[in-house]
């Protein structure tokens, strides 16, 4: 399997593995997040707060309705992985094959629930009128373009489940110098508002899901189709669901959690939503190796839980704990010296400037939890720990809710409630997903 476009997971120190992984996933997730921030930057700064505020309510919205498309797609990934690691290739194929019938499925619905149900889902979230214009233009656009990033997300999932996290690196990047240049033009140029914005995200998003999906076919045999590959196969189908269905669950919950406390966040008006947007995107960029780390650690488990090597998923899964806490640690020391700088960036406003920066500052000690997450997240993930996904979207949903609505109403906390109530949904959830490793009832919780 060891080629420059499968990587053999299963052998070799895990350490090393994971981290060579993880690395071009970094890049690849940091060049996404820098064209979601030239969205918010290019708005904050040439539009206006309330434009700024209409992007940043739609975020939640937007992970919310592409969820089942994000979880449905991981989990073809993981299966894909656990079947390499068994040394199944053909019925790689088939999986592969199979998995373009679950991604057009779910990408069309959400595409049709994002264009359709935009007024109604913006209104149950207490749009400002002031913002709503702009929320109910950017929704439409970006959440009816769902479908492609169902496709991006799912050919995504594929390739790294081979141990090839360079061709999408090599889109993504390419996506994201697209939509950078596209968001100058539409904005600055034609003039189009969040709307122009919109459409250089999904234009972007198209040339990154078919630069992977022509790339990866013509250079990946594993992608290398025949007819035979293409039969409906439905134990692929309701195994990939059965995994998938349960992240997709997980990821709508902690939407619906950011929903909901996104909601919480627009009572207090245009200039906490505009920091709280701020706050966010730089919080996304901090959570890339995470987020990196998280898809490399799920592989890597797949692999070797398909190889029936247990031990050494939990090795590989104690030395990313402390690769998570040296990032942490580093990230805390750059927001504490350098909050006030960093939200400059998207905002002229002196007020939400000061207001995100304190945001950044309640935050910043509280990152090692968040890490914890996304690492015992892709390790159950990867292992297809079904109950467990579930659990951990509970937890969050509890958390956001429970501390939301209690902090803010606290006199002397109020809107700084919402920073609060991310930093202890994220140690509240750390605990729990602590407790589901150390019971050891993922080890029973095979796809096979």
């Amino acid at each position: 399997m060891e080629n420059c476009y499968a990587r053999d997971m299963t052998k070799g120190n895990e350490l090393s593995l994971l981290l060579r992984f993880t690395l071009p996933m970094v890049v690849g997730n940091v060049f996404q997040q820098f064209y979601n921030m030239a969205d918010s930057i290019i708005v904050g700064r040439f539009i206006g707060a309330n434009a700024l505020g209409a992007v940043g309510e739609v975020g939640s919205l937007n992970f919310l309705l592409f969820s089942l498309c994000m979880g449905l797609g991981s989990g073809v990934g993981i299966l894909t992985s656990q079947y390499i690691g068994a040394g199944r290739d053909d019925y790689v194929k088939k999986i592969v094959a199979n998995s373009i019938y679950i991604t057009l499925a779910a990408g069309l619905l959400m595409s049709l629930i994002g264009f359709f149900g935009a007024g109604a889902i913006l209104r149950m979230m207490n749009t400002p009128a002031e913002n709503f214009a702009d929320a109910f233009v950017y929704t439409r656009i970006v959440c009816g373009g769902t479908l492609i990033v169902a496709g991006y997300n799912t050919i995504s999932s594929i390739l790294r489940a081979f141990g090839d996290a360079r061709t999408p690196l090599v889109f993504l990047v390419t996506g994201c110098l697209v939509n950078i240049v596209l968001d100058l033009v539409f904005v600055l140029v034609f003039h189009m508002g969040v709307a122009g914005a919109a459409w250089a995200t999904v234009i972007a998003q198209v040339v990154s899901m078919a630069g992977s999906v022509c790339y990866g076919k013509a250079k990946n045999p594993y992608l290398k189709l025949e007819r035979r590959h293409y039969k409906v196969d439905k134990t692929i189908i309701a195994k990939s669901c059965r995994i998938g269905l349960s992240l997709a669950g997980q990821n709508a919950l902690i939407a619906f959690s950011c929903v909901a406390l996104q909601s919480v966040v627009n009572r207090f008006g245009t200039a906490v939503m505009a920091a709280y947007t701020a706050t966010s995107r730089v919080e996304q960029l901090v959570q890339q190796p995470y987020s990196s780390l998280e898809t490399a650690v799920s592989t890597f488990t797949g692999q070797n839980v398909g190889a029936g090597k247990y031990d050494r998923v939990y090795s590989g899964y104690k030395k990313s704990v402390w690769v998570i806490l040296i990032f942490s640690l580093s990230m805390m020391g750059v927001i504490l010296l350098f909050a006030g700088p960093i939200v400059g960036i998207f905002v002229k406003d002196p007020d939400v400037a000061r207001i995100g920066a304190t945001g950044l500052r309640i935050a910043a000690p509280m990152y090692f939890f968040l890490g914890l997450i996304y690492i015992t997240r892709g390790m159950l993930n990867g292992v297809g720990d079904a109950a467990f996904a579930m659990i951990n979207g509970v937890t969050e949903v509890a958390g956001r809710l429970g501390f939301a609505f209690a902090l803010t109403m606290i006199p002397f906390v109020g809107m700084w409630g919402v920073w609060w109530t991310n930093c202890l949904t994220w140690t509240l959830t750390s605990l729990v997903n602590l407790l589901r490793v150390r019971k050891g009832t993922w080890k029973r919780s095979l796809l096979f």
